[in-house]
């Protein structure tokens, strides 16, 4: 990339990803770029099949806010439950994660009890954020703490219930 084309895309998208080129040059990946090929990979079924996220309003030229699911492993607790969870990128993102909500109750040690909102510090995949990474990362990351010894046989609200 040029000094004047990089220097234009700093200024139009202020918050960028990273990537290298197979040169070994670093090429920024404006924000709206990063949500897209998110958005991409999940419309075509990329990735884990058990997670599943896509926008809330397909109109949504800034790209912000999205829906996302969880397909409860089995042999926990959460076996064959679906949870419904929403998610928002805000301006800085992939500078900082997204922030999560599950819309479906869930009882998890990283999860608020009363708003369904996600601690971010709880949860690896927002605990290490690092900006090459995105929503299938926390939604597998969520998933994965579903497993854990802190989680797996929590007692869980009724199915169906929401926050």
């Amino acid at each position: 990339w040029s000094g004047g084309l990089a220097c234009c895309i700093l200024n139009s998208f202020l918050f960028l990803t990273m990537q290298r080129t197979p040169a070994g040059e670093v090429v920024i990946v404006p924000r709206n770029f990063k949500l897209l090929e998110e958005l991409e990979r999940s419309e075509k079924g990329l990735g884990d099949m058990a997670i599943s996220f896509g926008l809330v309003d397909s109109g949504d030229t800034f790209l912000t806010d999205w829906n996302g699911g969880i397909l409860g492993p089995a042999g926990t607790q959460h076996d064959s439950r679906f949870y419904e969870l929403k998610i928002r990128c805000p301006e800085k993102y992939p500078a900082v994660p997204p922030d999560v909500r599950f819309v479906s109750r869930i009882n998890m040690t990283c999860v608020d009890s009363k708003t369904g909102v996600v601690n971010s510090n709880k949860v690896p995949a927002m605990r290490n954020w690092t900006r090459n990474m995105g929503i299938e990362q926390i939604l597998i990351s969520l998933r994965t703490e579903m497993c854990s010894d802190q989680n797996r046989r929590l007692r869980q609200p009724a199915e169906g219930t929401t926050f």
